[in-house]
């Protein structure tokens, strides 16, 4: 659309309407794309999301299992003491923002158990990959802190990193039974050192046994990589599940870079559509995430 009438068109027509009309002209633009392809350049895994795509509109998971869940089946309490409201996770209350309503949190937890549903690309557990008894987690992008208590009390140390305030209030109130395991470093990874920002290598040198990096920060994974360089070299052994779905080429700049360092990298099973990302184009699907092995 012109630059000129963008502006126009966002103000007249509301925003359901907008993402309808998006879903609907990409829906189009993956099967004709895919349409025009040599069968051998045409997986297993497009495939299934093709045919899913045939009769179902565009969703960031593209398999039968997104109808697997529904906000409305989600229940939220409320914490009187702490003020903040949340879910039981496998037994264990998982805090959201202060300001968040039930509605709201039904909505984003329940995009939250989908995304790591065992079929779903964004899962970052899977296999032989897994959190164990030994390993000392760092979890950049924490959020909500949803994958870190799922294995806390599996692993022997977590250091979450979450530079949102309102993130940090709710993540204290998860983990307080388990202060003496996790910590939260309240700032962003990336290339540099200062008030809010910390490079992963300057907190390495006092934290030399992180063996485990979960990253998820919504589109600056080169950023995190980028300060990572001394970890990836030293490192002796070194899991990482990183996403790739945020942007167009990350699977594949992602996967060579971690394999000069010497990893030994596996994608996820399955695609995302990404259709929030203005600068999509094609192919449109994308991993969720990749997980290596050093």
């Amino acid at each position: 659309m012109n630059k000129y009438l963008f502006p126009i068109y966002r103000t007249i027509v509301p925003k359901p309407l907008r993402t309808i009309i998006l879903k609907k002209n990409l829906r189009k633009k993956i099967l004709e794309y895919f349409a025009l392809l040599p069968d051998d350049e045409v997986n297993e895994d497009h495939r299934e999301v093709l045919d899913y795509l045939r009769s179902n509109e565009v969703r960031i998971f593209p398999y039968p299992f997104h109808n697997d869940y529904s906000a409305g089946q989600i229940e939220v309490k409320y914490d009187s003491g702490k003020g903040l409201r949340y879910v039981i996770q496998e037994g264990k209350r998982l805090y959201f923002k202060k300001r968040w309503g039930t509605k709201r949190i039904r909505k984003a937890y329940s995009d939250l158990i989908r995304e790591q549903d065992v079929k779903s690309p964004h899962r970052y557990l899977a296999g032989s990959f897994q959190a164990e008894e030994n390993d000392i987690i760092a979890d950049i992008g924490a959020a909500e802190g949803n994958f870190s208590l799922s294995v806390v009390e599996k692993v022997r140390k977590i250091y979450l990193f979450e530079y949102d305030r309102e993130w940090i209030d709710a993540l204290r109130a998860t983990f307080e039974p388990w202060q003496d395991k996790v910590e939260i470093i309240a700032k962003f990874v990336s290339g540099i050192n200062d008030e809010s920002h910390i490079r992963f290598d300057t907190f390495i040198e006092s934290h030399k046994d992180v063996n485990f990096l979960k990253i998820d920060v919504d589109g600056a994974e080169s950023e995190v990589l980028g300060s990572c360089k001394e970890l990836f070299r030293s490192a002796g052994h070194l899991k990482i599940a990183l996403c790739t779905y945020h942007k167009n080429n990350d699977e594949i700049d992602f996967i060579t870079l971690l394999e000069d360092y010497g990893f030994i990298v596996t994608p996820s099973k399955g695609y995302m559509i990404n259709y929030y990302d203005k600068k999509m184009k094609a192919p449109y699907l994308r991993r969720g995430l990749i997980r290596g092995v050093k």
